[in-house]
């Protein structure tokens, strides 16, 4: 089976894990504190605050912007769940923008149209490896007085006119086990205000700057020794995973027939966290002509996937909260036409190839009307 994403993990992170269990101290430390900064360092800002997860990650960063009920957060439709969910945490309303064609990511004048006089925070997600449009959207946050915080759970290393994602605002990242870097689950805040680093650290650990003092309602959201020490490791290798993947990138855009190039827009770094064609409808079912070619591959033994299948607005929670009356006609395109392809630093040339192989025959048998190419996922 050729996954679609495949952790690399070598003989220095097991020395790596193999220390921080020897040290004895396994909770938040010292590991955490070198990782923090290490990756403040490489993103290019003041302030890394480490915790469990990215959806931590952004909880916190809402909280720390002050971000709860009453509030509006204006966001992507066209992301995993976990976006919205942080907003609906912190007692706020998500509220969904748009997105472009070009980029999979928050349109800025559909988000413009959305502020209101409640919007508390911009959320844009770097959806697929690729920055969104940090040139457009900290002009429209700042204009309108929010914050902006930056969904880069699945871009870390991206790019946007040669400064890091995660640099413009307060980012927040992820490194699960599929993730262009990985600690298993963990997650990172990234700021150049010491302020809100410092309201982040109290949210993370029960509101206590010094133990058993608990100063504000917090959460038990901290990061191991051990990831830590996973994510020291893997942060050194970042780049030239990267590296590898927008080498296997290049390989797929030039080897796929009946498809349009992945477009890497200008100024921007892409970094591949997945690879996602589009696949148009043929006459019939909706849908058919895109799971045709997911379940052909699957049959050849190669892991394709749909992210994601359902837009945000569509989820059954938020039908629920009444926003499938939302009509959001780019995000529900894609929904319905996007597959993502193995691309992830571990393949081989020969995997390569097998994936190549399996898409043309793929098309020629189903013959979906056309396939559109995008940088993607995760």
């Amino acid at each position: 089976m050729i996954r679609i994403a495949q952790p690399l993990l070598g003989e220095e992170e097991e020395q790596a894990v193999l220390a921080a269990l020897r040290s004895g101290r396994l909770a938040q430390g010292p590991l955490v504190r070198r990782f923090e900064e290490a990756f403040a360092r490489y993103t290019g800002v003041r302030e890394g605050v480490a915790v469990s997860s990215g959806t931590a990650a952004l909880h916190v960063a809402l909280l720390a912007h002050g971000v709860g009920p009453g509030d509006e957060v204006v966001t992507s439709p066209f992301t995993f769940v976990a976006t919205a969910n942080a907003v609906l945490a912190t007692g706020a309303r998500p509220v969904f923008a748009d997105v472009s064609e070009e980029d999979f990511n928050l349109d800025p004048a559909r988000a413009g149209e959305s502020i209101s006089e409640r919007t508390r925070a911009l959320l844009p997600v770097h959806l697929y490896g690729q920055a969104a449009d940090m040139e457009a959207l900290p002009v429209l946050a700042r204009r309108h007085g929010l914050a902006l915080v930056e969904d880069a759970c699945q871009a870390v290393g991206a790019s946007f006119g040669g400064r890091k994602v995660g640099s413009f605002g307060t980012g927040c990242f992820s490194f699960y086990a599929t993730k262009n870097m990985t600690t298993g689950e963990g997650g990172m805040i990234t700021t150049d205000d010491p302020e809100l680093a410092a309201r982040a650290r109290l949210l993370r650990d029960h509101g206590q700057r010094r133990r058993y003092v608990s100063e504000t309602l917090g959460y038990n959201l901290r990061m191991t020794e051990v990831a830590a020490a996973l994510g020291l490791t893997q942060l050194q290798k970042l780049d030239a995973l990267n590296e590898r993947r927008r080498a296997n990138a290049r390989y797929l855009t030039e080897h796929l027939p009946g498809v349009t190039t992945p477009r890497e827009l200008p100024g921007r770094h892409h970094v591949y966290h997945q690879y996602t064609i589009r696949v148009s409808l043929p006459a019939g079912p909706a849908g058919r002509g895109r799971d045709a070619l997911l379940r052909y591959l699957r049959d050849r033994d190669i892991e394709a996937a749909v992210f994601y299948p359902l837009p945000v607005h569509k989820q059954p929670l938020y039908r629920g909260l009444g926003y499938h009356r939302q009509r959001l006609p780019v995000a529900e395109r894609l929904s319905r036409e996007v597959l993502s392809l193995p691309v992830h630093p571990g393949l081989s040339r020969e995997d390569l190839e097998a994936v190549v192989s399996a898409v043309r025959e793929g098309l020629a048998a189903g013959r979906p009307r056309r396939v559109a190419m995008r940088g993607a996922d995760g």
